[in-house]
């Protein structure tokens, strides 16, 4: 038996940080994802193979099952992947106990393919955990509990086709189809920075961030996100609410936004997605403006309608 599974990439356009304490937040699923296949075999354990966006193999690694738990002996050649087969080890033992459709008497051939480079910050780890959810018929948002935690905006992303508002909740997160299509989507652009960012440690440092503050900035984040869904705003009021967006959460975070540090003197709007400072950043302006981007080093700027998968539209 071979089966697909398939999940979108994501996009926190508003509420990053703040969706972790139930901001309104709105994500875009993206164009690109992961796909995963999954055959089975009549050896046990798995032979798993990743291979990136252009088609070459990533690592392929062979997990073994004893007495209810899985194990692996890492390749000379996937020594440099090491902590990846690692972290894969463990997700795939917590994909075992959660679901009571999986067997350890079985075997399984799994590969996985990635639509988009693994440094843009798309989601390489949400749509392998939503994939192999599927393949397990395991709840995603326990399984991403278990394993990298986070507010799972980018697991309600992966199997969406349109633009959602989403808000976490520790039992079933509150999860709305929506329509995001701005007349001016042609002069909403993607840059990518090339700065990774740890989410766990951006994270780490915005839990330790003053409560009060957090719960005020949510309520303001809360409007502007109901806001930017008027589907009568123009790009002047666009930039008004994402200017807006950033300078609030400049304050809690106690970090200059990516403006002021990078592009001081760029003309349109800029805001940061998800970790701040890394990453994808959203940027207004015509085609002939991303010129600026370029002079600067950042080569890669992707347009609204190529980036974002919207079946709106």
């Amino acid at each position: 038996m071979h089966k697909t599974y398939y999940a979108h990439g994501k996009l926190l356009i508003t509420g990053e940080y703040l969706v972790l304490d139930d901001a309104k937040a709105l994500a875009l699923p993206t164009k690109l994802g992961q796909k995963l296949s999954v055959k089975n075999t009549d050896k046990s354990g798995i032979k798993w193979s990743s291979f990136l966006a252009d088609g070459s193999l990533w690592f392929s690694q062979e997990f073994n099952f004893d007495n209810q738990q899985i194990y692996y002996r890492i390749k000379k050649e996937n020594l440099k992947n090491e902590d990846v087969i690692k972290n894969l080890n463990f997700i795939l033992q917590e994909v075992f106990k959660l679901s009571s459709k999986l067997d350890f008497k079985n075997g399984y051939e799994i590969n996985s393919f990635l639509e988009f480079p693994r440094d843009w910050g798309l989601g390489s780890s949400s749509t392998l955990i939503h994939n192999l959810s599927q393949w397990a018929q395991i709840n995603p948002y326990q399984l991403l509990k278990k394993t990298f935690g986070g507010s799972g905006y980018d697991i309600a992303c992966a199997d969406r086709n349109t633009p959602i508002i989403y808000q976490r909740n520790e039992e079933n997160p509150f999860v709305k189809s929506v329509s995001f299509q701005p007349n001016f989507n042609d002069q909403i652009f993607f840059v990518y920075l090339n700065q990774k960012k740890n989410s766990r440690e951006a994270i780490q440092h915005y839990r330790s961030l003053d409560q009060v503050a957090k719960k005020e900035a949510t309520i303001e984040i809360n409007k502007i996100t109901d806001s930017i869904l008027d589907p009568t705003i123009g790009l002047s009021k666009f930039e008004q609410l994402i200017n807006k967006h950033e300078e609030i959460l400049s304050k809690v975070l106690k970090t200059p936004t990516i403006k002021e540090q990078l592009f001081k003197n760029y003309k349109g709007s800029i805001k940061s997605l998800g970790g701040w400072g890394g990453d994808f950043i959203l940027v207004t302006g015509s085609f002939k403006m991303m010129s600026y981007f370029k002079d600067l080093g950042y080569t890669t700027i992707i347009p609204f309608s190529e980036m974002v998968f919207n079946n709106n539209m």
